[in-house]
């Protein structure tokens, strides 16, 4: 592994606070389905197709340039998000199921 994919591998683990089996569990939840954005013709949202990705990066690692893309896709992802937190309890929010798929929990971090 180079030195810049282990860069990328750390974010990717810092932005990614859920496990496998709890990204998989949530992304069973009719929550995850209902936030995100979809392509047209797609049945699930970018998030939701992310969150797949994630949990494969998380079971197997990074083998590819195209894992190592998404791990950094994924790592920006979260970082923009968590800069707009919403004020207030955020436990049901879109906001929050928007970061679930993508495999980062908010509560998580206040613990």
């Amino acid at each position: 592994m180079s030195a810049t994919e282990a860069q990328v591998e750390a974010r990717f683990r810092t932005a990614v606070n859920m496990t496998a089996a709890e990204l998989t569990a949530w992304l069973r939840t009719p929550e995850s389905r209902k936030v995100g954005f979809r392509r047209p013709g797609a049945t699930v949202s970018v998030g939701h197709q992310s969150g797949r990705k994630i949990v494969r990066l998380l079971r197997d690692g990074a083998r590819s340039p195209a894992d190592y893309a998404h791990m950094r896709k994924v790592a920006g992802y979260v970082a923009r998000h968590l800069a707009q937190r919403p004020a207030g309890d955020v436990r049901e929010t879109r906001w929050r199921y928007s970061l679930l798929n993508w495999g980062h929990d908010p509560l998580k971090d206040r613990a």
